[in-house]
């Protein structure tokens, strides 16, 4: 081994004043193989402590003992400007796997809803019921609200690109058996299976621009993830219907999985770990292995022990965040409402223009462009929302709070009741097809704000719990999501199309009102919460940035 100074010894350090000894107590670097000589020549830390050096490629780290249970330990930090540090990526790398993750979550999306169209030939085919076969959605959207509770700690006990790369195959192998199926029972597994590996599109992705960016640069990507889950979701029905008409629903599942092999095959080749305590982890162990001093680790590695206990933090402190934390619970009802409106859509749409109308099932499917065209005016009208934040960041010295990102929510959050209210009251068959078509555009772009908003906000308010916190959220949002299907049909045919509209605009309208009620006391409600006064990154990243640190004015 090469020359070692103990860096949990102040007086090693030789040359420091007897001040800076004691400021330092307990802190030190350490650095291998290439990175010697930079890190001996490092000025920006070389007021933290003494420099180790060892015998292994180890980029200058940061060490600060610290103790647990008795126990000392020796934990590892990244150094400032570290390139390991996914927050010092560059930006066209951020850009690039931000765009990775985007196509991921769309191809999910595409997944969810395109099986509906198929759904009537389908049963047909199988010699099955109707109900059975909507039963594939229910599956889906289940096991989408059920599966981040058991894979969000994967993702912190192994890193994000494992579970993403496994996930994600495995997803596409699943429309194999879709495409294949002889029989109901094999459909309703494929569907099962396809929503457990595609949540991971989801539900993670969020968690994972935590991993790449500071809450003041997290906005656009955040909203480009929305885009493309909305996008997906709603796109899928417009040439689905056409493959089901021309050449059947079998074609549906096959040719999603085919234009899914080459997105995977970038993403196996190209995806990099994001979450950063995973590196650090690995810095920790080669360490441990080199100098068998067992004390070295990752800040990670002291809050949990083993996948058990991860298993049980991540189910059970997402649960007790959704029920505890209100900005959590108000947030999970509300999108869990937007996206029940999306789902019940793929019936009414149906009822609207080819009962009603008279339509054939590829024609019927064009109305869903009217909801593409309002989400995607909705990604466009959210870049005031974003220049109005750094506007308030630029105001106020780089010091801003969550609530700053609401007010996209607030303009928006009507556009969904408007949208429903005037559905409800042009749909019917003796109307022109412009009223119930043009209604779908505020639908979409009040739905984007909902989605948009839910994860910057949960984001920036809970930081490293976000991913718990989403979680939650998600399982509400998806178990809506999947049960609405099962009773949008006969809530509409039963009910009366105008009324069953009107009630869902009325109960929109209700919800429209939680951005306003948390922009007001929003503040009051983190400050009573342990969870949300933790930032994305560590201590010295909230001190950087400023955030969360003054009353909102």
């Amino acid at each position: 081994m090469a020359e070692t100074r103990d860096n949990a010894s102040p007086q090693s350090s030789g040359t420091q004043s007897p001040q800076g000894l004691k400021k330092n107590a307990g802190k030190g670097r350490i650095a291998g193989g290439s990175f010697l000589q930079a890190a001996r020549e490092d000025s920006v830390t070389s007021e933290w402590g003494p420099l180790q050096e060892v015998d292994i490629e180890l980029p200058l780290t940061l060490t600060e003992i610290t103790y647990k249970d008795g126990q000392e330990y020796i934990v590892m930090t990244f150094a400032p400007g570290d390139k390991q540090n996914p927050f010092n990526w560059s930006k066209g790398r951020k850009m690039f796997l931000t765009l990775l993750l985007c196509c991921m979550t769309l191809f999910v999306g595409l997944a969810t809803t395109a099986y509906s169209s198929g759904t009537n030939s389908m049963v047909k085919d199988l010699h099955t019921s109707t109900e059975l076969g909507q039963m594939g959605l229910f599956t889906f959207n289940m096991t989408c609200a059920v599966a981040p509770l058991f894979l969000a700690p994967f993702c912190e006990l192994i890193g994000r690109k494992i579970v993403y790369i496994g996930a994600y195959g495995c997803f596409v192998l699943c429309f194999i058996g879709l495409a294949l199926g002889k029989n109901i029972a094999t459909i309703l597994v494929m569907r099962t299976l396809l929503g457990l590996f595609g949540s991971v599109g989801t539900i993670l992705v969020g968690g994972t621009f935590s991993d790449l960016y500071v809450p003041d640069e997290r906005a656009t990507s955040m909203a480009a993830f929305s885009y493309v889950a909305i996008l997906g979701t709603v796109a899928a029905p417009i040439y689905a219907g056409f493959i089901d008409e021309t050449i059947g629903w079998r074609w549906i599942e096959g040719i999603q999985g085919l234009s899914n092999i080459p997105l995977f095959a970038i993403i196996f080749f190209a995806l990099r770990e994001t979450r950063g305590g995973v590196t650090l982890h690995k810095r920790a162990k080669a360490v441990r292995l080199l100098t068998g001093d067992e004390r070295y680790k990752a800040k990670m590695d002291l809050e949990v022990r083993n996948i058990k206990e991860l298993l049980h933090a991540s189910s059970v402190k997402a649960l007790h965040m959704l029920i505890t934390e209100p900005v959590v619970f108000a947030y999970g009802m509300w999108i869990a409402f937007a996206w029940a409106v999306t789902f019940i859509f793929l019936s009414v749409i149906p009822i609207t223009f080819s009962e009603k109308k008279g339509w054939n099932e590829g024609v019927a499917g064009l109305p869903y462009i009217a909801l593409v065209i309002g989400v995607t005016i909705a990604f466009g009208l959210n870049f005031l929302q974003i220049r109005k934040y750094k506007q308030i960041m630029a105001q106020r010295n780089g010091i801003i709070l969550p609530e700053s990102r609401l007010y996209g929510a607030m303009w928006g959050s009507f556009m969904l009741p408007i949208g429903l209210f005037i559905y409800s009251f042009t749909q019917y068959g003796y109307l022109s097809w412009v009223g119930p078509t043009i209604a779908l555009a505020p639908i979409a772009i009040g739905i984007f704000f909902i989605f948009e908003s839910c994860y910057s906000y949960t984001s920036d308010c809970y930081g490293e719990s976000s991913s718990s916190a989403i979680a939650g959220q998600g399982l509400l949002r998806n178990t809506l999501g999947a049960v609405s299907p099962l009773f949008a049909s006969q809530f509409f045919h039963n009910v009366g199309s105008q009324y069953a509209g009107l009630i869902l605009a009325l109960i929109g309208t209700l919800l429209a009102f939680i951005p306003f009620i948390l922009f007001k006391w929003g503040p009051l409600l983190r400050a009573k919460s342990k969870l949300a006064s933790t930032q994305k990154g560590d201590d010295e990243e909230k001190e950087k940035t400023g955030l969360y640190t003054a009353p909102f004015v």
